[in-house]
């Protein structure tokens, strides 16, 4: 929705016929009377003597000519979609024009108009996501006005569970926080929103990155710091999705929460298996219905990932049915499952064979990157380029080269023969 950081707005008309066509769309459907007690008012306000038309008007005047609009704007008015886009198009570009941005006047009327597009009715939200996002992409890119219009935009999605049709992703959001000029606080407590309206959406899969972005923005100093590192742990666990922990392991506000009663059960996570689950679980089962865990869910994630960490050492090689089952610790006829589930979840691919009853590890994920799995990778390159020099050792000697450098000769001279014939 928001593809361009700029409204462009084409109106006839001076100055006073632009502001008294928007002080007449204000005023449709209320009273005669008051209607008239409006324009009255905007003639006076701008010097208009019966069809006389005034010279130029100051900037005080037009500011209190438009402050007359905007306290008589209740809602997004009586018209077609077209013609309130078009209204508040106009006044937004007046707005912008008549005062500096920032300034305590422009916050304190895009806050009013920001209430009175929140309060209008439902039925009428597709055009008033269109003016907001017009309001929001009027706005500088730095500008603290951005934060408070794009919030309202996403209340009013969530309310009428819209949310699809104001997309946002994460770098879109990393950006935004990288150009407003707000606070840190402020930052924080938008983060923070995000994450409420994600789970709000029935969407925790998404909320959980913005968990770990909200609680690395999150000073020392912070008293919701050990909170929002607790919330992103306890997020972690429970989702069924996430599987990869290093990130958040990473993040320094969840090492400063290294003495809190989730921080065993998030390393054994991301360094162990089953029995240790299945100890820590039989020790802390309070801890267990505190955090709202299933039990039942944190196995079977264990045992994905115990399995992932397995096949990780039998890349390119088949791992027997028999120490997948003793590493899950399930009986072998629930071996094919697992591997079957394994795969599914994107952490391990294979072929499975039951004759042989093995699985051929393609590709497999490891928990963590560090040096342990430095070393396996490295020993597994040096395996595939002896493999590789066999390979070319045998196919020269096939061809009669009698070696890898009378190969290579070969190929260096096939090159400069196709050069040559080129030229």
């Amino acid at each position: 929705m928001f593809v361009t950081d700029s409204v462009s707005v084409f109106a006839e008309g001076t100055f006073e016929e632009q502001i008294q066509e928007l002080v007449e769309y204000t005023t449709r459907g209320r009273p005669d009377d008051e209607r008239t007690s409006v324009l009255q008012s905007f003639k006076n306000t701008v010097g208009i003597e019966g069809d006389e038309k005034p010279a130029e008007i100051d900037i005080d005047r037009r500011r209190s000519a438009l402050k007359l609009v905007l306290d008589n704007t209740k809602g997004v008015g009586e018209g077609t979609e077209q013609e309130i886009e078009g209204f508040f198009n106009l006044l937004f570009s007046h707005l912008f024009t008549l005062w500096p941005n920032p300034s305590p006047e422009i916050s304190q009327h895009v806050t009013s108009l920001l209430s009175v597009l929140s309060a209008s009715p439902s039925e009428q939200s597709l055009v008033k996501y269109r003016v907001l996002s017009n309001l929001f992409n009027a706005t500088p890119r730095t500008s603290a006005l951005r934060p408070p219009i794009y919030t309202i935009l996403l209340q009013l999605a969530v309310s009428n569970g819209q949310l699809d049709i104001v997309p946002f992703s994460k770098p879109d959001i990393e950006q935004y926080l990288k150009e407003w000029n707000v606070s840190d606080e402020e930052k924080s407590q938008f983060l923070r929103f995000i994450v409420d309206i994600l789970v709000q959406s029935g969407r925790p899969d998404t909320a959980y990155e913005y968990r770990l972005m909200y609680a690395q923005s999150l000073p020392p100093s912070s008293e919701l710091r050990l909170s929002a590192a607790v919330d992103a742990i306890a997020a972690a666990l429970r989702q069924p999705k996430v599987f990869n922990f290093e990130p958040l392991c990473k993040l320094e506000a969840v090492i400063a929460a290294k003495d809190h009663e989730l921080f065993p059960l998030l390393q054994i996570f991301l360094d162990s298996g089953f029995p240790e689950l299945k100890t820590w679980a039989d020790n802390n089962a309070a801890i267990l219905d505190a955090y709202d865990f299933d039990r039942s869910e944190l196995e079977r994630k264990i045992r994905l990932l115990a399995f992932s960490s397995l096949a990780f050492d039998y890349i390119g090689r088949d791992l027997p049915y028999s120490q997948i089952a003793s590493t899950l610790q399930v009986s072998p006829p629930e071996v094919e499952k697992w591997s079957i589930d394994v795969i599914r979840a994107g952490l391990v691919s294979g072929k499975l064979s039951q004759a042989n009853q093995t699985l051929h590890v393609v590709r497999s994920s490891a928990r963590k990157f560090e040096r342990e799995q430095w070393e396996a990778l490295e020993k597994r390159l040096l395996a595939w380029k002896t493999g590789l020099a066999s390979v070319i050792e045998v196919v020269a000697n096939t061809q009669g080269l009698g070696s890898v450098g009378d190969i290579t000769e070969a190929i260096k001279g096939e090159q400069g023969t196709q050069v040559e014939s080129t030229a």
